[in-house]
């Protein structure tokens, strides 16, 4: 019986470095907009009234993968995690499985790697602390891959004592903000939120600033006014899933954006698309999380584990069949 090795959450993070996730993705990006890697829009499927579920498949290199997780934001509050599910890895030739791994780490590892790829994409060149808005699990990736790649970080979170425990965890770069104006109004931003409460209302944005905007990643949520939108240069992950379920969503279905507005992240590293174009620019990144972003971390935790068994210690098994 063939066996297939489970990857926990301590295994992927010990896989793969914040840094490395950021090249992951990027690659990720870029094989999708060069169509050698392929995706449908994610399937959402509610669960009234707290949260829902979603399937997101995406195959290339070889793989396919699909990612079977939920979105509960109150499950803090119930002392469980608010995003928890499964990545099934399955070989594209034959169709095996070879792989399972725990995707609440998958999606905070590529959700840390989007926004600070985006913002190191947009943002003016300068290292300009990043204000990060909530402190779960994936605002804490991302804070720690801003770190990672250099970049101070300025913390807030709705519950003050959680921006000061991801403080402390990841010490020296970190600073919690005074007040949540105070951290909106950095040059950079990155909201992680459930996505319920609007952050930028209208004229909330500055000359020059870059926000990632990645709590709105399903239907009726925003983060950012529809006006505000219409301020910037907006840049999506993808603009089939992002036009009907992103922050963007809103201003396409009112006429106020349409496709030759967008610009998608992948194509702007190719260069077949325009990214920041002066100092004074607003650019805002909207990202609703791709499956593609999945399958290249899921792949680099899997060639890891090949290449080395010895550097993942304590990989479970199961028997199929």
């Amino acid at each position: 019986m063939p066996r297939v090795p489970v990857f926990g959450a301590e295994q992927v993070v010990a896989a793969v470095a914040p840094a490395a996730a950021v090249e992951a993705v990027r690659d990720a990006f870029v094989r999708h907009a060069r169509g050698e890697w392929t995706m449908p829009s994610k399937v959402y499927l509610d669960a009234p009234p707290d949260g829902d579920f979603r399937a997101m498949p995406a195959a290339g290199g070889g793989y396919a993968v699909l990612k079977w997780v939920t979105s509960f934001p109150r499950n803090p509050a119930r002392a469980l995690p608010t995003v928890s599910g499964v990545v099934l890895l399955s070989d594209a030739e034959t169709g095996e499985l070879r792989a399972l791994l725990d995707a609440g780490a998958i999606t905070a590892l590529r959700t840390g790697a989007a926004a600070v790829l985006a913002a190191e994409t947009l943002a003016r060149p300068t290292l300009a602390p990043a204000a990060i808005i909530g402190c779960g699990v994936n605002g804490r990736a991302v804070a720690a891959t801003f770190l990672a790649r250099g970049r101070e970080v300025l913390l807030w979170d709705a519950r003050p004592n959680q921006a000061q425990l991801v403080a402390g965890e990841l010490g020296e770069g970190t600073e919690v903000a005074a007040d949540l104006a105070d951290a909106l109004a950095s040059d950079v931003v990155v909201t992680v939120t459930p996505g319920r409460e609007v952050l930028f209302h209208d004229g909330a944005l500055h000359a020059g600033q870059h926000v990632s905007l990645m709590g709105a990643d399903g239907p009726g949520k925003a983060e950012i006014a529809v006006e505000e939108l219409g301020r910037a240069h907006v840049v999506c992950d993808e603009w089939e899933q992002a036009s009907h379920n992103g922050d963007i969503a809103r201003a396409v279905e009112s006429g106020a954006l349409t496709r030759e507005g967008v610009a998608e992240l992948g194509r702007i590293l190719l260069g077949d698309e325009p990214g920041r174009s002066d100092e004074h620019e607003i650019t805002v990144f909207d990202s609703t999380g791709l499956a593609v972003q999945d399958l290249g971390v899921a792949l680099a935790v899997y060639q890891r584990f090949v290449d080395d068994e010895s550097a993942l210690p304590g990989v479970a098994e199961v028997e199929l069949g």
